[in-house]
């Protein structure tokens, strides 16, 4: 007998089909734009879906079983699964350690199991795969966050993912500097723990690389091929996990979640108020650019985000607005994520810690005492940096040195003659457009402050001080490539959620209808594509000549709104007796202009990419294709333990000097190479002489060098029973081989342009 559904069947049915989309709708569409920008850029479909299956039940899933273990009580089911895959992140790192240490890193795709086999069989873990969340996500709340990772995905493919192919398809293809060490990093990983200088084999390699030992772990669990991890997928993965984190942590903590969503914006959408070409970044940027040139920024906050809001649960702000608390389990937390931070970045500790000593300070000299938690986390995050310092970095400074002000001097120059007023003056203009090209996002920092009559509760002052802490830090110190920048975008995770609560605390006041709502939104984001217009159709030029010449324009735009503000203040009078829905609501329409002033900042770097090919308007190094073929030819024939001997060392030559920045062949072959470029090893930065400095041991890089031009048996003998070296690879265009290599070791692959020689 066939049963009929009647209409009182199908009316539930068809709820909850759409309520289910409406649910999940934005993370859908969200996952399908990025999936096709992806594959639009080359990247395979089988790659796509093998590293979204990795991502999904390789450490999604145990983390979230482990996190939800953790917390107290369920909150939404997104921050369950940002927070469970910044704990799977730790998991694998732990189990890539583990794995590789036993020589077994072929069997790394199986540590999931240790947690789902668990989760599964024992009946109190099992609860956890089922859970009822007591509040539902609003859909606008949503909609927003996935249009800014869509959005911020659209900004990587055309300053990132566009220019740069997997692998190189021309001898002209040129890559930013960086990237090639970051892959012979991640490549190294593939089979070493701890990790030596890729580029010199046997030298440890003191430094934080816990982000490209996560990229390798990623390429060995999935099966896909490393360069396809890095130059395709793990950037738009950890750009959008820690876009998700930000609104999660800064709903949890403020207990709002526009909050939340606030904060992901200011950090994924608004750029550096810069009025800017695109090419020159003044005193560097918080997250365009550097999320692709430096992967492991993105990385620390991916951990550095979570770490804060285990923090502020510990710190005396168990649940707000309604979020439940983490509960004890926040400790826990606390130590899993100070223990990944040691090695993930290495400006992350210092700004945690200060804002730590600047919150116990405050606390002590305004209130007389201190949260009973504040001690014992402190003491956890000093013995971290401490652990991070004595055995991660081997008391390295990688060239770090106390050189007050090293970022602002260039623009501040010298002048003979110039008087002492003029001095104070220029001084103080470059330091102001710092302020207003990296901190201006922060302004809601000031409406929060102003709210609360400067009268804060111990999270607002942690946030506080890590906002203030990472520019200070950042001002105090030098590195001569500029890389105490780090500070300031550690920094800048308190920040925009300091800044994100102060202006939701502005909305709340406001009370805006829904209609008031959106015509601010509209209003802010007409006011964006004005100033992007504006920025496009003329941008700044400067020859750098006087020193201070470049902050002009950016002085110059902020003067110009500063005076249109100004105006609309005398005008404000006559504006709410017209308007009377604006009275009382000026304060939040000149904090939300000035939030959005950088929204150029992301397109203009982005149009910088059309007109520079191969990424140019960043330092960039050849990176031709016949190289490549050759270093994955290695990759594919030889064993992971294999060395290998190369006779190109430099960049390039200037009055005889080598800038010995050659990183191709320990990037793509994915081997130890016994004396490639040493540039970046840590004990050679900060050196007198930069990248030209010589190479430490003249012997091993005669003996290295010697095999190529001048090879004996006993030699290359040497080669191979000292220093295990397998390979030699030569690129022709540098120098051609001696002929009697041929007849000392078989050649096994070679081109017009290349060779590899096998040793016996």
């Amino acid at each position: 007998m066939t049963t009929l559904a009647t209409g009182d069947d199908v009316a539930p049915a068809t709820t909850a089909r759409r309520a289910a989309v409406l649910r999940f709708g934005p993370a859908l569409a969200c996952y399908a734009v990025v999936a096709a920008i992806l594959l639009a850029a080359g990247t395979p479909a089988v790659d796509l879906l093998r590293y979204t299956l990795y991502a999904a039940l390789a450490v999604v899933l145990p983390g979230t079983l482990v996190y939800r273990s953790l917390r107290s009580g369920p909150h939404t089911l997104v921050e369950d699964l940002a927070m469970g895959a910044a704990v799977g992140l730790v998991l694998e790192l732990g189990a890539w350690a583990g794995f590789l240490a036993l020589g077994a890193g072929s069997w790394l795709w199986c540590w999931p199991l240790a947690v789902l086999v668990p989760y599964a069989a024992v009946p109190r873990l099992r609860r956890h795969w089922r859970v009822s969340y007591p509040t539902r996500v609003p859909a606008g709340w949503a909609w927003a966050l996935a249009a800014v990772i869509a959005g911020f995905t659209c900004y990587l493919s055309e300053s990132f993912l566009r220019l740069n192919p997997v692998l190189p398809t021309s001898e002209d293809q040129a890559q930013y500097i960086d990237l090639a060490f970051q892959l012979s990093i991640a490549g190294a990983a593939t089979h070493q723990v701890p990790l030596d200088v890729p580029q010199v084999a046997g030298e440890p390699l003191h430094y934080h690389w816990f982000g490209f030992a996560q990229m390798a772990a990623s390429s060995l669990v999935s099966g896909v091929d490393l360069p396809t991890v890095f130059f395709r997928l793990v950037v738009p993965a950890w750009c959008a996990l820690a876009a998700v984190l930000v609104a999660v942590v800064g709903w949890r903590i403020t207990g709002r979640p526009v909050a939340g969503v606030v904060a992901a914006g200011l950090m994924f959408t608004v750029g550096e108020f810069g009025f800017e070409n695109g090419v020159r970044q003044l005193f560097g940027t918080q997250a365009t650019f550097i999320v692709w040139g430096s992967p492991s920024m993105t990385y620390s906050w991916v951990l550095l985000l979570p770490l804060i809001a285990a923090v502020a649960a510990v710190l005396g702000r168990p649940g707000a607005g309604g979020v439940p608390a983490l509960g004890r389990g926040a400790w826990v937390l606390v130590v899993v994520f100070l223990a990944a931070s040691t090695g993930a970045k290495a400006s992350s500790l210092p700004v945690l810690l200060a804002a730590l000593v600047f919150t116990a300070a405050v606390l002590l000299v305004f209130r007389r005492r201190l949260p009973r938690a504040l001690l014992p986390v402190a003491a956890a995050t000093l013995a971290a940096q401490l652990f991070a310092t004595a055995v991660l970095f081997a008391f390295e400074s990688h060239g770090v040195t106390v050189d007050p002000f090293s970022g602002l001097r260039p623009y501040v120059g010298a002048a003979p003659g110039r008087s002492l007023l003029a001095t104070v003056v220029i001084w103080a203009a470059v330091l102001v457009a710092f302020l207003l090209s990296l901190q201006l996002r922060l302004a809601g920092v000031v409406a929060l402050l102003r709210r609360r009559r400067y009268r804060l509760e111990p999270v607002p002052l942690l946030l506080l001080g890590g906002a203030l802490a990472g520019p200070a830090i950042y001002l105090l110190v030098g590195h001569p490539g500029s890389s105490n920048q780090y500070f300031t975008r550690s920094g800048f995770a308190f920040g925009v959620l300091l800044s994100a609560w102060g202006y939701a605390e502005l909305l709340d006041r406001a009370a805006l209808s829904r209609r008031g709502a959106v015509l601010l939104g509209l209003g802010a984001a007409g006011f964006a594509a004005v100033l992007t217009a504006v920025q496009l159709r003329h941008p700044a030029t400067a020859t750098g000549r006087p020193a201070y010449e470049p902050v002009l324009p950016l002085l110059w735009w902020a003067g110009a709104l500063l005076v249109a503000v100004l105006l609309v203040a005398l005008c404000w009078p006559a504006l709410t007796g017209r308007w009377p829905g604006l009275a009382g609501r000026g304060e939040l329409l000149l904090i939300t202009a000035v939030l959005v002033a950088g929204a150029p900042g992301l397109v203009t770097d982005a149009a910088a990419g059309r007109r520079y090919p191969n990424g140019g308007a960043y330092a960039v190094v050849p990176m031709p294709a016949s190289r490549v073929e050759a270093a994955r030819w290695v990759r594919a024939h030889s064993d992971p333990a294999d060395v290998v001997a190369t006779n190109v060392h430099c960049r390039q030559v200037v009055d005889g000097w080598c800038d010995a920045r050659s990183f191709w062949l320990s990037a793509y072959a994915e081997r130890s190479v016994l004396v490639e470029g040493w540039a970046f090893a840590p004990r050679m930065v900060g050196l007198p002489g930069g990248p030209y400095a010589p190479f430490w041991d003249a012997e091993r890089l005669r003996a290295n060098d010697a095999a190529f031009t001048a090879p004996t048996a006993a030699g290359l003998a040497d080669l191979r029973d000292r220093w295990r070296v397998r390979w030699l690879v030569v690129d022709r265009t540098v120098a051609v081989e001696s002929p009697e290599l041929a007849r000392l070791a078989d050649l096994r692959f070679h081109t017009d342009r290349t060779a590899v020689y096998r040793l016996r």
